[in-house]
């Protein structure tokens, strides 16, 4: 059986090395990030993007620095035309914010490039059950097929 083929949006080296929150449920969802990186990413081929680097590289340089040491090695899929204007696309069904444009680019990026699963703890534009179908259909009339959208929760 071939591994499952998975982009990894920004949240999950984000989580992985944040500092434990106080919050209960986002402690939790740190806790599943780092399960499943411990296990789980052994038995998958992970992708990242230039924008995945692009947004980890901000904020606390420390952190930082942690985030892009984790992603260091994995292949990088490549934020091509084809993947703007894809994303392009997406953004003008206004599913998606403009202000929240990286979270197109990362959809186009995972389906462009074929990606099985699009791993994620963005729940607020990528993994949203109120406009995933919808951006589907955008993506599967144009001839794309579409991946699953999980979080690490999901895989354990």
């Amino acid at each position: 059986m071939t591994p499952p083929r998975i982009y990894l949006e920004s949240t999950i080296p984000s989580y992985l090395v944040a500092r434990a929150s106080r919050d209960v449920i986002l402690r939790g969802q740190q806790e599943a990030t780092k399960q499943w990186w411990r296990h789980g990413r052994l038995t998958a081929r992970c992708y990242v993007s230039e924008v995945v680097e692009d947004e980890i590289g901000d904020g606390d340089p420390v952190m930082a620095v942690q985030r892009i040491e984790a992603i260091r090695g994995m292949p990088m899929l490549a934020f091509d035309d084809e993947a703007t204007e894809l994303a392009g696309r997406i953004l003008a069904t206004g599913l998606i914010p403009p202000k929240a444009s990286a979270d197109a680019t990362h959809i186009a990026i995972a389906v462009v490039h074929g990606m099985d699963i699009l791993l994620t703890w963005n729940c607020s534009h990528i993994h949203n059950v109120a406009i995933e179908r919808r951006i589907e259909a955008v993506c599967t009339r144009l001839g794309y097929e579409w991946p699953v959208i999980c979080t690490p929760y999901d895989l354990l």
